[in-house]
């Protein structure tokens, strides 16, 4: 039975359903979690670049990071932070390849940043592995959906269970020479370190500021304060590719801290405030006269 990869937990549901009606296609899910078309790849195969994304996410999550506790002289010292849950679970998948020689690895990649990221990531620790790990990357390929009509998905949660019987045809094994390509191309990627990474067509994957979608986000925000998420979602109803609430969330933040954006309510989740450009719209109303 082949080993399962997807990138991101709404894939898992979709490539479980298919296992129903092919058994031969069963096995284990490993699901990545980590969105690694979007923050801070530097140095990212280092403790040092893992605990810099961790910050990263904290800091889109609103939550400020703390100082490292000091140890008093002769006690124990701090806890370590928690390890970075991918690189414990590509850690775990290494270990399980090593003592079983029989498994093949199957990678499921979407036409999508994330997707195509996650495999980069990937594939540049499993070159001991050649021959046994498996590509199946749906790039621009037809496939029916719920009424027998054909569209072309970007995600695999867009896929019916059926349709993963089709695709399974197309798994190839990882080639040598794509083990060195791709190997390359993650450290690229790494050493770039753009804000956000959008993918080109292929498996291209272009870098950006992080304010790349800035511009969109102020030209859907008005004189009237609006919720973060009705900005958010005008955005990304526009994009061929999604991008995470979460990160066009913070860069609405961003910008209220530089004074392009007003805004009203706690800056924390996507639910919580409002913004709008300055000047015009709502003001908060005057307080009454105090009585004589």
């Amino acid at each position: 039975m082949p080993l399962h990869i997807v990138f991101g937990q709404p894939s898992k549901p979709a490539l479980a359903g298919a296992f129903e009606l092919d058994e031969k296609l069963s096995g284990d899910i490993l699901c990545f979690e980590d969105d690694l078309s979007v923050g801070p790849l530097f140095i990212l195969d280092t403790k040092d670049g893992q605990a810099n994304r961790r910050q990263w996410w904290q800091q889109l999550s609103g939550v400020q990071p703390q100082p490292a506790p000091v140890a008093a002289e002769g006690a124990a010292p701090p806890p370590e932070e928690e390890p970075w849950a991918d690189a414990e679970l590509a850690k775990q998948l290494k270990a399980r390849l090593k003592a079983a020689p029989e498994p093949e690895v199957w990678i499921w990649a979407g036409q999508n940043a994330r997707d195509v990221c996650g495999y980069y990531w990937l594939v540049s620790q499993l070159y001991d592995f050649a021959g046994r790990i498996h590509i199946i990357y749906l790039n621009n390929l037809p496939f029916l959906n719920e009424k027998n009509a054909v569209f072309y998905p970007t995600h695999l949660h867009q896929i019916l269970p059926k349709e993963f019987l089709k695709a399974k045809k197309l798994a190839r094994p990882v080639s040598l020479a794509e083990f060195e390509l791709d190997g390359d191309e993650w450290h690229r990627l790494m050493n770039e370190n753009a804000g956000i990474r959008l993918l080109e067509g292929g498996k291209k994957i272009k870098g950006e500021p992080a304010a790349y979608y800035d511009k969109e986000l102020l030209q859907q925000s008005s004189r009237e304060f609006q919720k973060a998420a009705k900005v958010v979602g005008q955005v990304t109803g526009k994009l061929k590719y999604p991008v995470l609430d979460q990160y066009l969330a913070w860069r609405l933040k961003e910008l209220v801290k530089e004074g392009q954006l007003e805004s009203r309510g706690e800056l924390k989740t996507i639910k919580d405030f409002e913004v709008k450009l300055p000047g015009g719209g709502e003001e908060t109303p005057a307080a009454p006269p105090a009585a004589e």
